[in-house]
């Protein structure tokens, strides 16, 4: 996320903001050591710890990802990243998968459309929107 967050934020005469929903302590809320990243313009500070492996329970930020997403665009990653697109399933939000294999991105649901190009995802996007 880190990377993806410094990509938007390097853009030029880029529209919008960095937002970046954090994980935390449920305890205390506090997030964990090195977040936000240096390039979140807006922190969204939450009590969810999970993420990885557990991103699809119900402590977990990815809900929150996903529910305030109008399309998802996936790109390589791991189990975080299958979770979000399981979630974005489950939630009927649309996703597309930027890659060229399904091996990008391991445990990625199947039917999950890939696109191995910048115009898939941007004809994709548009379509959704």
């Amino acid at each position: 996320m880190e990377a993806v967050s410094r990509a938007f934020a390097e853009m030029p005469e880029r529209r919008g903001l960095v937002l970046g929903v954090l994980p935390g302590d449920p305890s205390s809320g506090l997030a964990p050591r090195g977040y936000p990243n240096p390039w979140v313009d807006v922190a969204v500070r939450t009590h969810l710890p999970h993420s990885g492996r557990l991103g699809t329970d119900p402590l977990s930020r990815n809900h929150i990802n996903v529910l305030t997403a109008d399309v998802l665009v996936a790109l390589p990653g791991g189990a975080g990243t299958a979770s979000e697109v399981t979630l974005a399933v489950a939630y009927g939000r649309p996703v597309i998968a930027f890659l060229d294999s399904p091996a990008g991105i391991p445990g990625l649901p199947e039917g999950i459309p890939l696109a191995p190009a910048l115009e898939d995802v941007v004809a994709f996007v548009r379509g959704a929107l």
